[in-house]
């Protein structure tokens, strides 16, 4: 492997600590969602936080699974700014 790609699946490696972390704060928030009144404010925005959060993570999903096929271009996005 070369350094460039080694360095590429060390950031990879990295980054799934950051999806894990992602993982929990999501979980947080539905447990928050779950645990009140269905029509509540807090329980509205621990919904919009957890849908934020998921987003972000299938972003960085996107991102790891670049850098670990090392195909993709240098230039190009590892999100595709959908949404």
């Amino acid at each position: 492997m070369s350094g460039s790609n080694e360095a590429m699946a060390d950031l990879a490696e990295r980054l799934d600590g950051v999806l894990e972390e992602l993982t929990d704060m999501a979980l947080d928030a539905l447990r928050l969602a779950s645990a009140g009144d269905p029509d509540s404010a807090e329980t509205g925005e621990a919904l919009t936080r957890e849908k934020r959060i998921l987003k972000a993570r299938r972003a960085l999903e996107r991102c790891v699974s670049a850098l670990r096929e090392g195909s993709r271009s240098s230039h190009e996005p590892c999100d595709d700014g959908a949404g």
